[in-house]
């Protein structure tokens, strides 16, 4: 393919870039979201940080609004080292770092005080290690907020008006999954052709939290927002490791911690950006739906049986479901 030839031309001539000898070193970060997104100011804090940390010897250059390419795309920029750090959804990862598939998992989290518990302990940090065999460091994880359904044409208030709807997910065969065990027909896609999909009617919803909703100003074309808050997969912030391997301790130390101080202030930006985005939605006209969950819930034991599979998935998933 075309595209994979260019991007690996741009990665070979960004790892011939990469300051690494030079007195201050720019990192380079990849998103898909805006400017003013909180996974996005969340990088740009850890960069402030990092440049304390290091005395100015580290800042982190953030590129935004997917101007490296979708999640897929960046992912592979960093395993070669041409970026040294991404911020991807969990889903983006369940097919490169199996125990991501943990917490990607349907209604796996009881609230968002049990994820920041979950993540922030050793189950987190456990599935966070389990990435770097595959050529990325796991520095963090960030929040998503809740998943949910939103369409245009028809609303959906039972599990049974899922039936036959061809419905976006992640490029991801967990999703697709997910959304099959919901009756639904699932079409994986990149977020960025959500908006033209809803409005040409080549899908007839998607799935995904507040902000990406307002955002992406999903919701001028699906105005029905479904509360099934199916999933809280977080986000996943991951450090090239073929970059971390040229690192000292010391410095590996302080983009460690500036990672995790980054934690905090990501949650705090995203609690006000959901309730903005709420807000911003319901004055465009959004009508937000709620629903008995069960007949989801119920649905999803077909997902666990077909990719919890082992014995180390399934300790993960009994660990986190025993987390208090």
């Amino acid at each position: 393919m075309h595209c994979k030839k260019a991007w690996a031309a741009l990665a070979a001539g960004l790892v011939l870039l990469t300051p690494w000898l030079a007195s201050a070193a720019e990192l380079r970060s990849a998103d898909i979201h805006p400017d003013d997104y909180p996974t996005v100011m969340a990088v740009r804090f850890m960069s402030e940080r990092l440049k304390q940390l290091s005395g100015g010897k580290y800042t982190i250059k953030v590129f935004a609004n997917g101007a490296l390419g979708g999640e897929k795309e960046t992912i592979e920029q960093a395993k070669i080292g041409a970026i040294s750090l991404v911020r991807v959804n969990v889903g983006a990862m369940n097919n490169i770092c199996r125990e991501t598939i943990v917490p990607t998992m349907p209604f796996l989290f009881r609230s968002v005080e049990h994820l920041h518990k979950v993540l922030d302990g050793p189950v987190g940090e456990e599935i966070l290690k389990g990435c770097e065999k595959q050529g990325l460091v796991g520095l963090a994880f960030y929040d998503s907020g809740a998943r949910s359904i939103f369409s245009g044409k028809k609303a959906v208030r039972s599990l049974a008006d899922m039936k036959g709807m061809k419905v976006r997910v992640q490029q991801s065969d967990l999703w697709v999954s997910m959304l099959e065990a919901m009756g639904a027909n699932a079409t994986p896609m990149p977020m960025g052709e959500v908006y033209t999909g809803l409005k040409t009617g080549l899908i007839d919803a998607a799935e995904n939290n507040y902000p990406t909703y307002e955002s992406a100003r999903a919701f001028e074309v699906a105005k029905y927002f479904t509360k099934t808050e199916h999933s809280m997969a977080p986000e996943m912030l991951l450090f090239s490791k073929r970059d971390w391997d040229r690192l000292s301790t010391e410095e590996r130390g302080w983009v460690r911690q500036a990672a995790k101080e980054s934690v905090p202030y990501m949650r705090k930006v995203w609690a006000e950006r959901e309730a903005k985005s709420l807000a911003m939605v319901k004055a465009g006209g959004a009508e937000i739906i709620e629903i008995d969950k069960k007949p989801f819930q119920d649905a999803m034991k077909p997902v666990y049986d077909k990719f919890i599979t082992n014995a180390e998935l399934k300790s993960l998933v009994r660990r986190v479901q025993e987390t208090h």
